[in-house]
């Protein structure tokens, strides 16, 4: 049998969660479709800058515009319906990082910046507590 490696960060907290987003260019998640919960650590990474490179699920569907504010593993519709395909996702893992994310951290810094930037601009006017308290309101007293 394969060994996981887990990692916990006792008393998790604003300070450790700022440290752990400031030292991040690229923030990968790798959930098996549709097994994400949420994805609040990658919603904390956009708001600091960090741009995601990920399955479209969670809320990755809604944040990713491809190329803005960061990037899908797989170009295409979430496939929910269908089975996890982990070969054809690791090969489009490595074909975002070596053909076009990593060339353009290098080689063209201020279009990376710019995404960056936008991760900032478009993600925290969607993902926000208000926008939250919103769709709960609606959706829970107003059906």
């Amino acid at each position: 049998m394969k060994a996981t490696h887990i990692v916990d960060l006792e008393n998790y907290d604003l300070e450790l969660a700022k440290l752990v987003t400031s030292g991040v260019d690229l923030w990968l998640n790798t959930p098996q479709t549709p097994m994400e919960a949420s994805g609040t650590s990658g919603m904390k990474a956009a708001l600091n800058g960090v741009p995601s490179l990920s399955i479209l699920d969670g809320w990755w569907i809604e944040g990713c515009i491809g190329g803005i504010t960061g990037w899908s593993i797989v170009d295409d519709k979430p496939k929910h319906e269908s089975k996890n395909d982990t070969r054809e996702d690791a090969y489009w893992l490595y074909e975002n990082l070596e053909k076009v994310i990593v060339p353009m951290f290098y080689k063209e810094r201020e279009k990376f910046i710019s995404v960056m930037q936008h991760c900032i601009a478009l993600n925290w006017s969607f993902f926000n507590s208000q926008r939250l308290l919103q769709q709960y309101v609606l959706n829970a007293y107003f059906r």
